[in-house]
């Protein structure tokens, strides 16, 4: 199979926004402005963000092939062993960081450009012990890659040569930085997915990051405040359908059937999220109105119950540090949590003893469980 070398951004002839695929524009921005309005009334941002980067993390490495659930990552967070393989769980942990380096460069007023997709990858292949460290971390490609089949001649899909990437990544960066009121942002995000998935520009990796850079775009864009919209679990859902798509857009230029499927796949996370965030804050509220009737306990348990909505998995010495509280005080309010049904301990350990707030944890891993 000859490799395939895309057209630049944008497709020519432009594509068609009239009729369905305007609908679907529609029904996708205003789901992503409600999240990103929720996000802004969220009481404690920095929960969510820290919960949602984590299930992102695992949903797209899952696709890759790790095994890694969220509690693995959240036991391995905690010095724990976690129930998979380390390395699974090491570099779902590596994508963690790479998500947060991009997204604090880009606070900082870093661009979004290939410079920092590339500081992205070496930190998803060189943190800890993360799978990959011979991938070429932070650069792309010298050699010929593909996708699927054992070699080039019998690939689903043979990716440009080395020799005209830095060439389409570059046009790629132009096609992001410009500024072109003509396309909408989902738009251009959905674009320039299937342009990066297509180019291919690193060993390892391209899937990870180029599905990050669909949420690193519409931050950039200012559609988004807070990183909380995230394609992986639509993508797993719908795998099989999506590769097909991306190769009818390289077969035949239907950017049109591709798009709709991206908007779709932005309005149905958008409003999975706003969803998920609502049945926390009703979660949060139920427990703490069964707190409240424990009498002179109920500080401290309220303490402990707001450490455990920051680390679902945590431990007596994790809530030491969180809350102030000495060890003993902070092991009998974990055991008060137990018996109220909030909280369990599932070493069965006397000593070192781990507990999960089971009902946050549900919540948050649906869509991440591994059959």
């Amino acid at each position: 199979m000859r490799a395939f070398i895309p057209a630049p951004l944008p497709p020519d002839p432009l594509v068609d926004l009239s009729g369905p695929l305007e609908r679907l524009l529609e029904r996708a921005v205003l789901a992503v402005g409600r999240l990103d309005g929720v996000s802004a009334l969220l009481p404690d941002r920095g929960l969510y963000l820290y919960a949602y980067v984590r299930k992102e993390a695992v949903l797209s490495s899952q696709i890759e092939g790790t095994r890694s659930t969220l509690s693995d990552l959240l036991l391995f967070e905690l010095g724990e062993a976690p129930g998979v393989p380390l390395d699974d769980v090491v570099e779902v942990s590596s994508y963690v960081a790479a998500l947060e380096h991009g997204l604090s460069r880009m606070v900082e007023g870093f661009p979004l450009c290939n410079r920092l997709l590339r500081e992205m990858h070496e930190i998803l292949f060189t943190t800890g012990r993360g799978r990959g460290r011979d991938r070429a971390p932070g650069e792309f490609r010298r050699t010929q890659n593909w996708i699927g089949g054992t070699r080039p001649g019998n690939a689903v899909f043979v990716p440009p040569p080395a020799f005209e990437v830095p060439a389409a990544m570059g046009e790629l960066e132009g096609f992001i930085q410009a500024a072109d009121a003509s396309l909408p942002e989902l738009i251009r995000a959905g674009m320039v997915h299937l342009q990066f998935e297509t180019i291919h520009p690193f060993l390892d990796g391209n899937g990870r990051i180029g599905r990050l850079l669909i949420t690193l775009m519409l931050i950039d864009a200012g559609l988004l405040r807070e990183p909380l919209l995230y394609l992986s679990l639509y993508l797993k859902e719908n795998r099989a359908r999506y590769y097909d798509l991306l190769n009818s857009v390289r077969d035949t230029g239907d950017w049109e059937r591709w798009l709709a499927f991206f908007l779709e796949g932005v309005r149905e996370s958008a409003e999975g999220a706003v969803a998920t965030a609502g049945r926390l804050d009703l979660l949060f509220q139920t427990d703490r109105e069964r707190i409240l009737p424990v009498g002179r306990r109920a500080g401290s348990a309220l303490r402990v119950h707001n450490a455990m909505k920051h680390r679902p998995l945590t431990t007596v010495q994790q809530v030491v540090e969180w809350t102030g509280l000495s060890t003993p005080t902070a092991g009998s309010t974990l055991s008060l949590l137990v018996e109220l049904g909030i909280a369990r301990e599932i070493t069965g350990n006397k000593r070192n003893r781990i507990f999960a707030y089971d009902a946050y944890l549900a919540t948050l891993s649906e869509g991440t469980e591994v059959s």
